[in-house]
């Protein structure tokens, strides 16, 4: 199941399901936000699978709605760095014994489509393609082997930096989470649908270049690994994100280093969970 957050011809912003070309809504299922479905778990599935066949005859066309990011708000937004050893030593830094955990707030999140601002007080802003996990069934020190018991589905995340930002001081936190930083969709795929996530391609384009492509197989710490890492921290609920971190061939291991400039289109694609297009504008 593919699910969006869309604004339709309506005007009603709501989750919904893309079938066959269609987007079908689920407000008038009484689900009102993603959260709401995310919520319902495995009881929902049925009933909403049931409603989506039934009105996909009368449901607007994809390509005449306006998608928004899956998870507008999401409660927490959490992020894994240097977990390819390739990028952590691209970025001359330690292969981690621990995951290195940062944060990016809600405020950074946009949709497919939407314009990544370029800000006017960075001159290294730099792309990193992520494969993201969102959490179904909330927990606290949830065991390594009842992972997939917690996870709803997965999306593409494009974890945009600040460089000169985020190595200023030992906090990544200030070079991450700029307004727009945190593209994600256009959709979320639900965890039946992707048989394997450790075997996963994931790569970055952009202006039809390929600049990142790996496979979530080379992760250093594993889905297991994360939620139980996490969740030994910190309650986990339903709607949270997870982004297991980014690959080499950033902007910022290349030489000579290749920073992001208004007019770049960049193209996210984890297999599976098709694309998140962002193009670059600078900030007015």
């Amino acid at each position: 199941m593919k699910l969006v957050t869309f604004l339709g011809p309506d005007a009603l912003v709501q989750p919904g399901v893309i079938q066959n070309g269609h987007v079908v809504g689920l407000a008038r299922m009484g689900l009102a936000s993603m959260e709401a479905v995310i919520v319902g778990g495995e009881a929902a599935r049925g009933p909403i699978t049931s409603f989506v066949n039934s009105n996909e005859p009368s449901a607007p066309m994809l390509e005449t709605v306006k998608l928004l990011a899956p998870l507008p708000r999401p409660g927490k937004l959490i992020c894994i760095g240097l977990n390819y050893r390739d990028h952590a030593i691209e970025s001359n830094m330690a292969i981690p014994d621990v995951p290195t955990v940062f944060c990016k707030f809600a405020s950074s999140v946009i949709a497919t489509g939407e314009n990544v601002v370029l800000p006017k007080n960075s001159v290294k802003p730099d792309y990193e393609a992520e494969f993201a996990v969102v959490i179904g069934k909330g927990g606290r020190y949830i065991a390594p082997e009842k992972w997939r018991e917690h996870v709803f589905g997965y999306l593409n995340l494009n974890d945009v930096s600040a460089r000169d930002y985020q190595l200023a001081t030992s906090q990544w936190i200030i070079g991450k989470t700029f307004d727009t930083f945190c593209p994600m969709g256009p959709f979320i795929v639900t965890k039946d649908e992707i048989a394997d996530p450790h075997n996963l391609d994931i790569k970055m384009t952009i202006n039809g270049e390929v600049l990142q492509h790996s496979n979530t197989k080379h992760l250093i710490f594993d889905i297991p690994t994360l939620i139980a890492h996490l969740s030994s921290v910190m309650t986990l609920s339903p709607g949270d994100i997870i982004s297991t971190g980014t690959p080499a061939g950033v902007g910022l291991g290349r030489t000579p280093p290749r920073w992001l400039k208004p007019g770049d289109e960049m193209v996210v694609e984890v297999e599976g969970l098709g694309q998140l297009r962002n193009p670059c504008v600078a900030e007015a």
